[in-house]
């Protein structure tokens, strides 16, 4: 069982997110409860859809609860170096167009809240893991090959506002 980095903010966002969805919980079963009792269930699109809606959330449950079994939370105010690590902030050039990009390497559970975010999981992300400024890497994507450098590296702290 390998870890997954989450970042604090992170962790208290999916905390947030699964207890909302725990909450749907009653309203699903009523809703079920209520198709249940218009009678015949064989053609009954209201218990079908809210059986389907039960399931979906279920599986979400399930999902984010075994995930957070092996979340690796990270304090990123306590993060920093000149290596590509989680939580670094990067700027890419484009060798080949000149085109720039930035990004902040955040866990796979964060790159819904995070803009600019991509995962460490991410091809980028893993070309690019304990490299340095200036360094080239090569990055295999559906357009082939893309080679890239380093332009530069920082550690900006927490990517997410907690509301």
């Amino acid at each position: 069982m390998s870890s997954i980095p989450i970042s604090v903010e992170g962790f208290e966002l999916v905390k947030r997110d699964l207890e909302r969805l725990k909450q749907e919980r009653p309203a699903v079963i009523q809703a079920i409860k209520e198709a249940r009792e218009e009678g015949d269930l064989s053609e009954n699109a209201g218990y079908d859809a809210a059986r389907e809606r039960q399931g979906m959330l279920e599986a979400r449950i399930g999902n984010i609860e075994s995930r957070m079994a092996r979340f690796n939370v990270i304090d990123m105010r306590t993060l920093g170096g000149e290596r590509v690590t989680y939580g670094a902030t990067i700027e890419l050039e484009d060798l080949e167009t000149g085109e720039m990009r930035v990004y902040t390497l955040v866990g796979p559970d964060e790159t819904d809240y995070v803009k600019g975010s991509i995962s460490v999981l991410s091809p980028v992300a893993k070309a690019v893991l304990g490299k340095e400024e200036g360094d080239e890497v090569v990055v295999d994507a559906p357009r082939g090959k893309i080679h890239y450098e380093i332009v530069s590296v920082s550690f900006n702290g927490p990517v997410i506002t907690l509301e």
